[in-house]
């Protein structure tokens, strides 16, 4: 992990001494998304793929501040909707994604969090699948890695 560190430092260090320092780097825009996603409580629990369709909504806003660089990541999906393949139910696309991350470019220091959360709606009683996970890793100065977790889970209700 330290080499990794390393490397993404020095990067960071290079981009920080070739660009102008600025307050914020911002991407905003729409991309089309197409997911095919297995729902195991669909069609009474028998499971079902769905094909879902729509446009995921992305915000990216970068930092870079005297020896730091912050970073955030929205993710959201719009006008999402899908169509059951067994049972022809529709189905809606909801939710949202975020990533946020710190680094000093000083000594290293760094920790990034990640939570998603990702809802598959359908019509009727117990057609609704959630995912959620909400991640954490934290990097000391010299690359020792002293928080990391993941909690992952998935709910039919």
């Amino acid at each position: 992990m330290k080499k990794t560190t390393i490397i993404i430092c020095a990067v960071a260090a290079l981009v920080v001494s070739i660009m102008p320092a600025k307050a914020a780097i911002t991407v905003n825009e729409s991309i089309p998304f197409f997911l095919s996603v297995f729902v195991p409580c669909a069609a009474g629990c028998a499971g079902e793929v769905v094909d879902l369709s729509g446009n995921l909504h992305v915000l990216i806003t970068e930092t870079i501040n005297g020896n730091n660089v912050s970073g955030f990541i929205h993710d959201q999906p719009q006008g999402v909707t899908g169509t059951g393949e067994t049972t022809g139910l529709m189905y809606q696309g909801t939710g949202v994604t975020q990533t946020s991350f710190n680094t000093s470019l000083q000594n290293g220091q760094a920790n990034m969090t990640f939570i998603n959360r990702f809802d598959i709606i359908g019509q009727g009683p117990g057609n609704n699948y959630t995912v959620h996970e909400t991640a954490h890793i934290t990097f000391n100065a010299d690359g020792t890695v002293t928080v990391n977790f993941d909690n992952f889970g998935i709910e039919c209700h």
